[in-house]
């Protein structure tokens, strides 16, 4: 009789064994198979760049179709840098120096006389060319940080030759220097070495930052980005607070928040390519006052790393930093293939699935 209840147990465990070992492979294949990436940070960071990006590493990239379809955003962002600087001169009372120039200048202003249309004509191309020559365009440039002018403001003034080409089909590194505000929330999905990520991007300007909380479920990792370049920078939305300030403030928010306490948080210090440019010429000593360091890239930029380390309130979360430079291909995968495995070993471990 003993050895019948034996049996019976031996039966009930052997099926018990079997239930926990199946619950244990589907909650691998799960994890293996849907990982959340949120992408966050206040407006100008790059989120939405890297979010391009996993579609041309992961997605096979964009279709000519999809990338014609960037090119009234490619126009508008040429036409409307060059307005900015011709209203930023005025307002810093800079000249501009070439009287026919000014003339020129005038119809970017004057939005009566239909001269843009949506499109870069070669005659606006030549207008563009001939007021970036001018020295008063190019002092006002120099001032950028004193008013509101986007990062893609040289690359596309410089390629307005191309921009006007009757057949002009923009090329991947246009479509990732595009500017567009994000509203709402925008979702990239793709597959790495069979696990599917999705990434989900939203708006980090202060008015889409109430939709966030609708994206904070069941986050595998957050992307936290932020812009390193634009540390003497002013808001968009009141042109009064620090970019940077902006930002560190946010994050530890984020970081924090009940939402992500046993969430991967990764940092991104985007924008690296700018800020060593700039770092040259413009002290960090704009946005911390205290620090004490040489002004060069690797002195500064491990000081805003730690900046935003230490507002990690929990000992026992880490945050990954990364240096990256979005509109760079290469780099970004290169980046993203060390993220992947820092999220997914780190799922894994937590979960007790990790070898």
């Amino acid at each position: 009789m003993g050895n019948c209840l034996g049996g019976e147990s031996d039966k009930e465990t052997v099926r018990v064994n079997k239930v926990i070992s199946r619950m244990l492979h589907d909650d691998r294949r799960k994890l293996e198979n849907e990982v959340k990436l949120l992408l966050l940070g206040a407006g100008e960071s790059g989120k939405s760049t890297i979010a391009k990006q996993m579609k041309i590493i992961h997605n096979e990239g964009f279709t000519e179709e999809e990338r014609v379809s960037y090119k009234s955003v490619i126009y508008n962002n040429t036409f409307l840098a060059m307005k900015t600087m011709i209203q930023a001169a005025h307002d810093l009372g800079i000249s501009i120096k070439a009287k026919a120039n000014r003339k020129i200048a005038a119809k970017f202003v004057d939005e009566d006389t239909g001269y843009f249309h949506g499109d870069i004509t070669p005659e606006i191309a030549v207008d563009i060319k001939a007021l970036w020559s001018d020295p008063g365009i190019q002092k006002t440039f120099k001032r950028s940080a004193e008013y509101q002018l986007t990062d893609s403001a040289h690359y596309y003034i410089e390629s307005v030759d191309r921009l006007s080409d009757e057949g002009y089909v923009p090329t991947e590194q246009d479509v990732l220097r595009s500017r567009a505000k994000t509203t709402g929330i925008i979702e990239t999905d793709f597959t790495v070495e069979k696990t599917k990520f999705r990434m989900v991007d939203v708006g980090g300007q202060r008015s889409e930052r109430k939709k966030w909380m609708h994206c904070f479920g069941d986050v595998t990792a957050v992307i936290f980005c932020v812009a390193l370049s634009e540390y003497d920078l002013k808001l968009y939305e009141d042109n009064e607070t620090n970019r940077m300030h902006e930002s560190l403030r946010l994050f530890k928010e984020i970081c924090n928040s009940k939402w992500f306490v046993d969430t991967s948080m990764i940092l991104f210090l985007n924008k690296k390519d700018l800020f060593e440019e700039k770092i040259k010429h413009v002290p960090l000593t704009e946005c911390f006052k205290d620090y004490p360091g040489p002004q060069e890239f690797e002195a500064c930029s491990n000081h805003i790393r730690d900046k935003f380390v230490q507002q990690n309130e929990n000992d026992k979360k880490q945050v990954y930093p990364h240096l990256t430079c979005a509109t760079d291909t290469n780099h970004v995968k290169l980046v993203f293939n060390a993220v992947k495995d820092i999220i997914l070993h780190k799922a894994l471990d937590e979960s007790g699935l990790g070898l």
